[in-house]
């Protein structure tokens, strides 16, 4: 029986030892099938997801993470890359998906095919962030399915992003840029939690300075 998503996130941690048991293909599929309902700005889904699996591409992989083991380890990992340039590309089949589930009407579809275009180029500089916050919710959504799944995971930000896109076949993309690298497996470690600050350490209430105790 899955985790509903609030003991998932209780009970997530990151694992930095996995089991070699494999991940079987129809529990892959769903945790694909959760992460790609991920939201997205104007529903571009502009993460792209490379699934590594092969013995010699996680190790290549980890080599790409500073050797960091788990990702090794784990029978699968999931590389978020973000496509830069993704709002400036032809959306047609997006639209008409949207179009064809009745979520847009053909004035929403009229106004994002001249918005979309000009927000991303109006983005300037920032649209390599944007794109990146999209793949990072993704992979959010990735990491809660795997452990509401009985799997678990760890988010990885060390990472050289020039060997990781050599690894997925991308290093003469320029518009392609790494979000995270995500490890999915079977721990083979304890749970431990290393603790959380109180509310007042990083919360706040309406303005930086005043602190939210709950």
């Amino acid at each position: 029986m899955p985790l509903d998503v609030p003991s998932a996130i209780l009970q997530r941690r990151s694992i930095k030892s996995f089991k070699s048991d494999p991940i079987a293909p129809a529990l892959l599929r769903q945790i694909v099938e959760l992460t790609v309902a991920a939201p997205s700005s104007f529903n571009i889904q502009d993460w792209r997801i490379i699934i590594i699996q092969d013995l010699a591409q996680r190790a290549a992989l980890a080599a790409a993470c500073w050797n960091q083991p788990q990702v090794a380890q784990a029978p699968v990992n999931f590389v978020f890359a973000a496509d830069i340039k993704a709002g400036e590309k032809d959306l047609t089949p997006i639209l008409e998906k949207g179009l064809e589930t009745g979520a847009w009407n053909e004035k929403t579809v009229g106004y994002f095919k001249k918005s979309i275009p000009e927000f991303s180029v109006g983005l300037g500089d920032k649209v390599r962030e944007y794109a990146i916050k999209d793949a990072m919710i993704a992979a959010t959504h990735a990491m809660l399915a795997a452990e509401s799944l009985g799997l678990s995971t760890c988010m990885m930000n060390g990472w050289l992003e020039d060997k990781v896109k050599a690894v997925i076949g991308a290093e003469n993309d320029p518009d392609l840029a790494i979000a995270l690298v995500l490890p999915i497996g079977y721990s083979a470690e304890p749970r431990k939690n290393p603790g959380r600050m109180p509310f007042e350490f990083n919360v706040s209430l309406d303005q930086i300075d005043k602190p939210y105790s709950g």
